[in-house]
């Protein structure tokens, strides 16, 4: 990763991704690169965070920041200025709350880097203007990790209203495992494609039968010009697979990386999440046979709603400068 030569400040975003990332095993020269700083103004945050228990700003002079233009300077006036004694707790939420700053739990985003960012941008310009025929010709393809039983928890923030998607207040995340039920799934404009429970570790040899037998026989009847979307996955672009593509003249659609609000099936993803929230499975076979049965039962209008809104997304991604959207 190379240095950069002058100072950047970085932003809360910013300081909550390093953090996040950090813990997730990312180096200091893996953070400076993605974040355009040194290493040493990394390392410098990191401990300035460890020293305060969890706090990401320091003490600056000047100029306070305007979080809002109208509410905000009031809060601090009431509560610091005008009580005779240090808040409370409830003194401050209910001074929060009236000025509409809820306590909300943060969206969670993935973690984009401003390379990835850019890059995002480029694919939407690129694709803001095809007509829905166009979009029917992509078979979309990813896995999905469904979790038999428990959740991540819950975390919350304040944020004034309207404001759940500014990258602020998101949450980033990374992927990790558990005890979970692995599958991998494709749709078209065509209608629901397979759903293919996947038993082992995945390597692109477990992937490329996938290829062969599950998405190829799928693609075939998808129509003429059918193109295949996958995401950037290692396994996905390993030599194997891309040989494979090549000799069974399978077109690939160009993908940048880190788009999982560009990539319809994740909302399929949810919706079979939702299907299957209120069913109970001892293991991952009775996992499975819910999630195949709900999947089969996904209309052509949810269908119609995703690639219909493809528009709407990509002008979202450019509206927001590369950074992730509500979709």
């Amino acid at each position: 990763m190379g240095r950069t030569s002058g100072k950047k400040d970085l932003t809360d975003n910013d300081k909550r991704a390093i953090f996040v990332g950090r813990q997730n095993g990312l180096t200091t020269m893996t953070l400076a690169g993605m974040f355009g700083v040194t290493e040493a103004c990394i390392s410098q945050f990191l401990k300035r965070r460890k020293a305060r228990d969890g706090s990401t700003n320091s003490q600056r002079t000047g100029r306070t920041r305007n979080q809002s233009k109208t509410h905000r300077p009031a809060i601090r006036r009431e509560v610091f200025l005008n009580l005779k004694s240090p808040p409370s707790v409830s003194t401050v939420k209910r001074r929060l709350n009236a000025a509409g700053i809820m306590g909300r739990r943060p969206v969670k985003k993935p973690l984009i880097s401003e390379k990835n960012r850019a890059a995002r941008v480029k694919w939407v310009k690129e694709h803001l203007n095809w007509p829905r025929q166009d979009w029917n010709k992509i078979l979309w393809s990813d896995e999905c990790k469904f979790l038999l039983f428990g959740s991540d928890g819950i975390q919350w923030v304040r944020r004034p209203i309207g404001s759940r998607y500014h990258p602020k207040y998101q949450l980033p995340t990374v992927k990790h495992g558990g005890d979970s039920c692995m599958v991998w799934g494709a749709f078209s404009g065509s209608g629901i494609g397979p759903l293919h429970r996947v038993n082992c570790i995945m390597d692109k040899h477990v992937y490329k039968d996938i290829l062969q037998n599950q998405m190829l026989p799928h693609l075939r009847v998808t129509g003429r010009g059918s193109v295949y979307q996958q995401d950037n996955n290692p396994k996905h672009t390993s030599l194997l697979v891309k040989d494979w593509f090549k000799s069974r003249r399978v077109n690939v659609m160009g993908w940048p990386s880190q788009p999982p609000d560009l990539n319809s099936i994740e909302h399929l993803w949810e919706e079979l999440e939702r299907r299957c929230a209120n069913k109970k499975a001892k293991n991952c076979n009775e996992k499975f046979a819910q999630l195949l049965s709900e999947w089969n039962q996904i209309p052509m209008s949810t269908i119609d709603t995703l690639l219909n809104s493809m528009q709407r997304r990509c002008q979202a991604v450019i509206d927001a400068r590369g950074f992730a959207t509500k979709y």
